[in-house]
């Protein structure tokens, strides 16, 4: 029996994680990670720094981080003892649990690192990747906490073979383009198309240099995305053992990509003014943790009960 106290303690985790996640962003697009100099923990040398924008961003960003951190560390022990309680232990929770640990020391050993020494715009990127896993960590929690409710009346979910590897494939494609849609932010490149959407400075294929190239290259991405997307749609909705929650899911995951491709037009169309660049970036960033984050789970889902997809598929040709 998972306490309402349990619940609120892991939704909290996740809320705080994505508070983390969009202030590194904030940080990000702001140029405010320089704003404590090179001192970690402390911000120019100084507990409670003197006040300037760029300065009470980044440690913001810090104090918050160190509130989340907290928050992980109690999820951890109360997933532990939940699992340890339980008349047969499921690992699945853990796993979560254990992950939004690693990835959250990982992503402030990798801030530590930048404040303290020069990071290549190669390496800034994973920073940003490192934060979404932790985030997607906590949020397949929440999504397995919530799905207990009752869980005990409910058979196992029939999730065809096939979807597994399909699902799988294209997370493993979301994250090349998320990555893609990070480099541009570290290497200042969001402006290489200009402000034309869906054209990049005026043409359908304009010239492959600079940061002109990195924009092109990540909107091209972003477009096979969208398709890969939609193909796992029709693929999972026809699909007839397919069950009501992966079919909701996937219509989850395609509302979401068309979200993020529209939120990348709103930042193609502002990014010469910088004051909504901050608000449409912010969006791009919290659509991709609702889709990465909801990939991951289908992903798992998928692969848990692909047995019991094939069993109601034998099933149902011996009826």
């Amino acid at each position: 029996m998972i306490s309402g106290g349990y619940r609120k303690l892991v939704i909290a985790t996740c809320i705080g994680m994505l508070i983390v996640l969009l202030g590194g962003a904030l940080v990000t697009n702001t140029d405010s990670g320089d704003g404590c100099g090179t001192d970690w923990p402390l911000c120019n040398g100084k507990f409670i720094p003197a006040w300037t924008l760029e300065s009470t961003i980044e440690y913001s960003h810090r104090f918050l981080t160190g509130i989340a951190g907290i928050l992980v560390v109690l999820t951890c022990i109360a997933t532990y003892r939940l699992v340890r309680n339980m008349d047969k232990p499921d690992p699945e929770p853990l796993w979560y649990a254990g992950s939004i640990l690693v990835f959250t020391v990982v992503q402030a050993l990798m801030g530590a690192a930048a404040v303290k020494w020069p990071q290549s715009s190669q390496v800034m990127a994973l920073h940003f990747g490192i934060s979404l896993f932790a985030f997607a960590s906590t949020l397949l929690l929440v999504l397995w906490v919530l799905r207990q409710r009752d869980a005990a009346g409910r058979t196992p979910p029939a999730v065809p073979r096939g979807i597994f590897p399909f699902a799988l494939a294209v997370s493993v494609y979301s994250l090349i383009v998320i990555y893609l849609g990070a480099y541009i932010r570290h290497t200042d490149s969001a402006g290489g198309c200009g402000t034309d959407w869906p054209l990049c400075n005026g043409a359908v294929v304009p010239e492959l240099e600079g940061a002109t190239l990195i924009a092109f290259v990540h909107r091209l991405a972003a477009a096979v995305f969208l398709i890969v997307m939609l193909l796992l749609y029709v693929y999972i909705r026809r699909v007839r053992q397919a069950d009501s929650v992966t079919a909701r899911t996937s219509s989850w995951l395609l509302g979401l990509t068309v979200g993020q491709v529209l939120s990348g037009a709103l930042v193609a169309w502002t990014v010469g003014n910088e004051d909504l660049f901050i608000f449409t970036s912010l969006l791009h960033n919290l659509v991709i943790c609702g889709l990465f984050s909801l990939l991951a789970d289908l992903s798992i889902r998928s692969w848990r009960y692909r047995d019991a997809g094939r069993d109601a598929k034998v099933a149902e040709s011996h009826a």
